[in-house]
């Protein structure tokens, strides 16, 4: 039986590539190299969009509420046995003025979407794997990530309790990887390897069983 994984994100995910800023060619995005490695007893739904905050409506880029299309984006792909969840960067934009905490508190309110849908098989609640993404570089300093290293370095602790206490699943990409050259914001394709291998590691290790 093959599992269905839904990894629901921001610019991350889709792919952006910092060096050109289109998009990466398909086979070298994080979640399809997660894909490769799973093998085929996991089909990986990517659903990633620029900009896209966890419950924050953008005032300049309008759409971007993750909230907002969750519950569509849930029905969409179901049934569904794992939902991934990677957002935070852009809550971290100098324009919405948020502590972390407040940025968990929107990861909250999206874990407790998912458990109240019955979008998983057979009736049974979609298991949830809450990524806390890489910081923004210490070095971005101008633009709307301005001074926004230390509160994204924050969510990796702030997720890490919000998973604890649902029971979700956790994984902290600070802790493996480092957002460098050339934006310090959006991955690159070496990163976008490593990752992908990680979570595939890691997706096995926590819903090999479901």
């Amino acid at each position: 039986m093959e599992h269905q994984l839904l990894c629901f994100g921001d610019s991350n995910t889709w792919g952006f590539d910092p060096a050109t800023g289109s998009r990466l060619p398909y086979a070298q995005r994080w979640t399809s190299v997660m894909a490769s490695r799973l093998g085929p007893g996991w089909h990986v739904i990517a659903e990633g969009m620029n900009g896209r905050t966890t419950v924050f409506e953008d005032p300049i880029e309008p759409g971007r509420k993750g909230l907002d299309y969750l519950i569509p984006c849930l029905v969409t792909h179901q049934p569904l046995d794992v939902v991934l969840i990677m957002l935070g960067t852009n809550d971290t934009k100098y324009r919405f003025s948020l502590q972390a905490s407040d940025i968990a508190q929107g990861m909250r309110r999206l874990v407790r979407t998912v458990l109240a849908t019955d979008c998983g098989i057979a009736g049974r609640p979609e298991c949830i794997g809450i990524i806390a993404p890489v910081p923004i570089n210490e070095w971005v300093l101008e633009g709307p990530f301005f001074q926004a290293h230390q509160t994204s370095k924050k969510l990796g602790a702030e997720y890490r309790q919000v998973a604890k206490e649902f029971g979700c699943a956790f994984f902290d990409a600070g802790e493996h990887l480092y957002c460098g050259m050339p934006d310090g914001i959006h991955l690159n394709p070496a990163q976008h390897e490593n990752l992908g291998q990680l979570l595939a590691a890691w997706v096995t290790d926590s819903f090999g069983s479901v």
